[in-house]
């Protein structure tokens, strides 16, 4: 009641006049943010001088981006980035591929913490912070800087910075409501400046849910961002953020492409069988009845995490800069799906193998097979700390640091009862959990992967020719040691039933060379050579993968999983004016032992290694300032990315040489229109996104298709009460495209030879979405 309240007092401001001038800035590091009216137009291109291939989107930008989008929407224009959402809101999440790396190959930041999953650097970007808290976002592509936090990065990094605290009091709040039920309220209160103005603090709250776009089902979300900045005189300061996240989501189901193409709105089913009515000395099959797809309340991800980060700055010198950013990453809930079959014999251990024998629905009797809810749960722990020096030595800008992390990661795979709705008793499967004949809990995987990473890095910035040449040469050394610990569960694999350990260490040089060249004030050119590694995932040693077997009675590691490397090469040319900002860059990626991770419906991850292979192609990217109002951005890219040896493993050779490496589009283009004048802008986008493969052996792919999005927007002038009131609207695929995409890489979907052929499944792109936001300061 009192968020339909808030909205109608907001709205009442929408009857007068005309905007009010004034633009706003915020402090970013090096870099200035300006509010509306700027000279970034889009806010898509700013000016860079890096010798790396590096693309931004600024607040400019971000502020009309529907206020529900996840970060994987806000950086899809940009060269290189293929991103697609499980829906338009962005609190279902989506997946993610740069210059042919997905998600898991590429390393995330939230104001330069890692936020990639520690075991199997899977991101999750719904969960990080909300959008109307981002000020800027950085894209690498193919290359990770010296001094990231990453041991799980090939294909470049991404970072995102939350806004400092506003200099004056101010209280900010925000309501959407949009297609399929979308609802957002967003509160913020900045302090201004407090403690003799020395610091200032925000806080913010906002609560979100969303219908799904098709079945049933819903996303609702509670998050809370927190940050301060204290200034410590003489240039030293600290800032920090806290970053709160809980969310209860159901899934969408991932089709087939037999099935979406019978059905595009195929998804989970809507009603639930009921449990067999029980019977002493018969046997109950309820695999028989169970539905598939299976229930949607049984297809559920509950998650709760916490980003804490503390960045101190002290001032040594005129010359000598100090900064330490310890940090914290906590992670708690389930994934996948948890509708399951549970045999009560045959199928539970005791005494080291599946003998155990359990009455699952109290009649009596160990003859049956019931439905119960089972899926993966995860608790993680994750401390670290990044320390450096930066020292200005005549024409050298020296930077050497060591960042260290260690994580502690714990999966499980409890079971709890199903009620006779349908619904879990526990949907974070915590109560009442199924036990073991002798009392211990049931487990589908029992795993504890604690893994260590210490990285010393040291970066040289040399200037030459009065600032016209600059190189940066660069080197980090990354150990990694993962300690897996498999406790005996009732997983898959022989192995699963005992306990096991499995300890690996990874060390890797890791060398970084570039340059700027600036020909004229306007025109520049850059080259760049950065070697980058991914360790392997913590799952890689489990009993599915085929890389441990039991001999003996014991378990053996019997194959070796290395960790992969790629080296970026790129050359690149900028022209940079008052109204006119390009750039053009040349690229070519060399990776070896490729790690290819895919995962079925539900969502059990498998993992191989793919071997080598190259991404090369071109990226464009051009932006205008605006005149009279009007202002455009252009991405396109190209890229040709194949492997380069056959694929090998135990059941044979597949011949994947020369062959397109998935989820991989020969080309994108993107094409952002806007006009801002006065209290009104409005802004077109267009990406088209071409063929891409599905699988390794090319044998099913995915055609091309083009999106439409619109966003508008009005200010209204101030009141006694209502500061900078605005209404804003944005339209996600106008035309209704129908589009789909692999929900994960596969290897062939037909059968080749001695590999038989597996079924692909997909993310299916939402219908046409709207959404309509009021918002005012106070």
């Amino acid at each position: 009641m009192m968020r339909h309240t808030l909205a109608a007092a907001l709205t009442a401001v929408f009857a007068s006049g005309a905007l009010a001038d004034g633009a706003k800035t915020s402090e970013l590091g090096t870099i200035t943010i300006i509010g509306e009216g700027d000279k970034l137009g889009s806010g898509l291109l700013q000016q860079e001088d890096s010798g790396r291939a590096r693309s931004n989107v600024s607040r400019s930008s971000l502020e009309k981006e529907r206020p529900t989008s996840n970060p994987y929407q806000v950086i899809n224009m940009l060269p290189g980035v293929n991103a697609v959402s499980t829906d338009a809101s962005g609190l279902f999440g989506g997946s993610l591929n740069l210059r042919g790396f997905n998600a898991d190959q590429i390393g995330f930041t939230v104001n330069g913490m890692p936020v990639n999953d520690s075991g199997n650097f899977a991101v999750y970007p719904q969960e990080f912070l909300d959008n109307e808290n981002l000020c800027q976002t950085f894209v690498t592509q193919g290359s990770t800087d010296t001094d990231a936090p990453h041991i799980g990065a090939t294909g470049g990094n991404v970072g995102f910075s939350t806004c400092d605290p506003e200099d004056k009091s101010r209280v900010r709040v925000m309501q959407t409501y949009g297609s399929n039920r979308l609802s957002k309220t967003f509160a913020r209160f900045d302090t201004g400046r407090v403690l003799g103005d020395a610091a200032k603090f925000y806080v913010s709250f906002s609560h979100a849910e969303a219908d799904k776009w098709k079945g049933l089902g819903s996303a609702r979300r509670d998050h809370v961002d927190a940050g301060f900045r204290l200034d410590l005189g003489s240039g030293s300061y600290l800032n920090g953020s806290l970053l709160w996240n809980n969310a209860v989501n159901h899934n969408f189901y991932t089709p087939s492409l037999k099935e979406l193409q019978n059905d595009y709105f195929v998804d989970y089913a809507t009603t639930f069988p009921g449990h067999l009515t029980p019977v002493k000395g018969t046997a109950q099959d309820e695999s028989t009845v169970a539905t598939k797809p299976q229930f949607y309340k049984l297809s559920q991800n509950p998650f709760r995490n916490l980003i804490a980060s503390v960045n101190g700055v002290f001032k040594l010198s005129d010359k000598a800069t100090l900064k330490v950013s310890p940090y914290f990453w906590y992670g708690f809930g389930t994934g996948g799906t948890q509708q399951q079959t549970l045999k009560e014999s045959g199928a539970i251990l005791a005494n080291g193998a599946k003998s155990g024998k359990v009455d699952l629905n109290g009649d009596g009797d160990t003859l049956d097979t019931i439905i119960v809810a089972n899926s993966s749960v995860t608790r993680t722990l994750r401390p670290g700390l990044t320390v450096s020096l930066n020292y200005q030595l005549d024409k050298h800008a020296l930077n050497g640091g060591i960042w260290m992390e260690r994580a502690t990661h714990r999966q499980t795979g409890p079971a709890v009862p199903v009620n006779s709705d349908g619904t879990a008793t526990d949907i974070w499967l915590q109560s009442p959990q199924i036990t073991r004949p002798d009392g211990s809990l049931y487990q589908s995987r029992d795993w504890k992967t604690i893994t260590t990473a210490v990285q010393p890095f040291f970066q040289d910035t040399m200037s030459f020719l009065d600032d016209k040449l600059s190189v940066t040469a660069g080197a980090r050394y990354a150990h990694v040691k993962r300690d897996f610990n498999n406790y005996a569960n009732e997983g898959s694999g022989a192995a699963s039933m005992l306990d096991y350990q499995v300890s690996k260490s990874y060390n890797q040089f890791l060398p970084s060379l570039s340059a700027r060249y600036f020909v004229t004030p306007a025109h520049q050119v850059f080259g760049s050579v950065v070697k980058n590694f991914r360790a392997p995932p913590n799952f890689a040693y489990t009993a599915t993968n085929g890389n441990v077997a039991v001999v003996n009675g014991k378990v053996a590691v019997v194959n070796e999983v290395k960790p992969e490397t790629s080296v970026n090469f790129e050359l690149g040319y900028r022209y940079q004016s008052d109204l006119v900002n390009l750039s053009a860059t040349l690229f070519r990626n060399n990776y070896k032992d490729r790690h290819l991770t895919w995962k079925d419906q539900l969502s059990n991850s498998y993992f191989i290694n793919a071997g080598d292979g190259v991404n090369q192609g071109v990226e464009l990217e051009a932006g205008t300032a605006p005149f009279h109002g009007v202002s455009a951005y252009v991405s396109y890219t190209h890229n040709d990315s194949k492997a380069s040896s056959d694929l090998d493993t135990r059941a044979g050779t597949l011949p994947i040489k020369d062959k397109k490496f998935p989820m991989t589009p020969d080309n994108m283009f993107g094409l952002t229109l806007q006009y801002a004048q006065g209290p009104f802008y409005v802004r077109g986008k267009m990406k088209y996104t071409g063929k891409q493969q599905a699988t390794l052996m090319n044998d099913e792919s995915v055609p091309g298709y083009t999106t439409f999005d619109l966003d508008v927007g009005y200010q209204l002038p101030n009141t006694a009460f209502f500061k900078n009131p605005m209404v804003r609207a944005s339209v996600t695929n106008l035309t209704s495209k129908r589009y789909w995409t692999p929900s994960s890489p596969g290897i062939n979907a037909q059968k080749v030879g001695n590999f038989t052929g597996s079924t692909l499944y997909y993310l299916v792109g939402q219908p046409r979405a709207v959404s309509v936001t009021v918002s005012s300061d106070f």
